[in-house]
């Protein structure tokens, strides 16, 4: 790694790569060929493919070089974030954060303006693409991060689409905490003898968790939830997970009404 960018990562505070990192790096500067890892989440993986990412762009050129496609827009702030700070001690280096429920405008200005990263979601990425505010024609750096939510999220096309734009000669990274079919498909239309890495068991969870649940009708859901927590008393915290905004605050507000101690988070909340 360069001095600027051991630099940097000592004052984060970095001193032993994770498993995955110490697999990763080497090959993304090293060898120049496409990487497959299973890595979960929170197993440092942003570093071993934002490290390399930094080293092997080119400052002086204020031109898009990589793109970072991730499924959510919590996750690409944090890219963007991390990048950033790996890239601290390098003057020139312009990332652009692209996420829906944001300023496109903004977006487009940090585009236009010279980013050489652009990290962004399937969704406003495609927006972009049709209001041609962005050019994939010269990226020759792609990662798919967290590829397998990105498909149980419904974006399989939208990737799709967004890789046929990019250059046949390209590197292509992609990071999956498993590796389904679908997965295992887009990789070998898209990249090249990929060196393929892992760290941890795919699809493990712990040994002491017990799972329990009950079938119940929807209009039953809410009686049901209660009578779990009436049942267990003082001694439940947890989280309650529902799939849309609208319903994480109806539940929640329902919940506060009826007694109990409880709060919402969904994404519409500053």
């Amino acid at each position: 790694m360069s001095s600027e960018i051991q630099a940097a990562i000592a004052r984060l505070g970095f001193e032993q790569p994770t498993p995955i990192q110490e697999q990763a790096i080497p090959v993304l500067l090293e060898t120049g060929r496409d990487l497959t890892a299973l890595a979960q989440t929170g197993t440092g993986k942003t570093a071993a493919f934002g490290i390399p990412l930094i080293q092997l762009l080119d400052a002086s050129i204020n031109q898009l070089q990589a793109l970072v496609i991730c499924p959510t827009r919590e996750l690409c702030l944090q890219i963007s974030r991390d990048l950033e700070s790996y890239a601290v001690n390098i003057p020139g280096v312009e990332i652009a954060a692209v996420y829906g429920g944001s300023s496109i405008e903004k977006q487009v200005k940090a585009i236009r303006g010279g980013a050489q990263i652009v990290v962004a979601t399937p969704g406003r990425l495609m927006d972009l693409m049709i209001r041609k505010a962005v050019h994939l024609e010269k990226v020759h750096f792609v990662v798919l991060d967290e590829a397998d939510e990105m498909l149980n999220m419904g974006f399989e096309e939208d990737v799709e689409h967004i890789l046929s734009f990019t250059p046949a000669v390209k590197r292509v990274c992609l990071f999956s905490a498993t590796m389904p079919p679908e997965i295992r498909r887009i990789a070998k239309k898209y990249m090249t003898d990929p060196v393929e890495v892992a760290v941890g068991k795919a699809n493990s969870g712990n040994a002491n968790i017990e799972h329990e649940y009950a079938v119940v009708q929807a209009r039953d859901k809410y009686p049901s939830l209660k009578r779990v927590l009436d049942y267990t008393g003082d001694s439940f915290y947890g989280i309650v997970f529902l799939t849309t905004k609208m319903e994480t605050q109806d539940i929640s507000d329902k919940l506060i009404r009826d007694g109990y101690s409880a709060d919402c988070l969904h994404g519409d909340l500053s």
